[in-house]
């Protein structure tokens, strides 16, 4: 495992303030243009959640900050991160998932497809594999937020990011989908949520 070198981090003194406080997370929601991603998922009978969630997963990897997780008083980069999403099941509830990223959308959707037949065959909340090299997603496609609040383990160490995308609405012919983000500020500012929110943008602005 590689770990960053806190000492001489141009962030050195923002990780130790924020690791201070009771609760450092912050988050937010905005909206992004899912124009081209539905419009292509629907052509080609993908899943428009796993279009958009490996978009997402694109976006996450090219940011080295959403790599990083607190390890007690160090820092690890992880080299790729993966995604834990919810899978519904026709009951109600849901089970977690852990899918394997690749930047090839076949790959990823297998993946997807494995995880999702091994939560709809059983009644586990939790994967059998796991690994803190992941983000926690989630979909609320009955309700279009524009706030939101993720539990919270009451674990300021807990660096994982979490996501929730909410219900698409129409506005001017374009598609919008809120997009809450929810983050350890001690390893991510408001400027690495605006690189994800622009890189994620770029990446599904390229399904077309």
């Amino acid at each position: 495992m590689q770990y960053l070198d806190i000492e001489n981090w141009n962030r050195k003194q923002h990780f130790n303030h924020f690791r201070t406080l009771a609760d450092p997370s912050f988050g937010l929601v905005a909206d992004v243009d899912v124009s081209s991603c539905y419009r292509q998922a629907k052509q080609q009978k993908d899943s428009f959640f796993v279009r958009y969630l490996h978009a997402c997963m694109k976006a996450i990897n090219a940011i080295d900050n959403f790599k990083y997780r607190i390890e007690g008083d160090k820092i690890a980069i992880h080299k790729v991160i993966n995604v834990s999403a919810t899978i519904a099941r026709a009951d109600t509830t849901f089970g977690f998932s852990f899918i394997d990223f690749s930047t090839d959308f076949e790959v990823f959707n297998t993946n997807y497809q494995q995880e999702k037949k091994r939560v709809l065959s059983s009644d586990n909340l939790f994967p059998p594999k796991y690994s803190v090299a992941c983000v926690h997603c989630s979909a609320l496609p009955w309700v279009c937020f524009t706030s939101h609040k993720e539990p919270n383990s009451g674990n300021k160490n807990d660096s994982v990011p979490q996501f929730s995308f909410g219900k698409i609405k129409t506005v001017n012919n374009k598609k919008l989908m809120p997009v809450a983000i929810n983050v350890n500020h001690a390893l991510v500012d408001g400027y690495h949520v605006g690189q994800f929110f622009d890189k994620f943008q770029a990446e599904l602005d390229k399904i077309d």
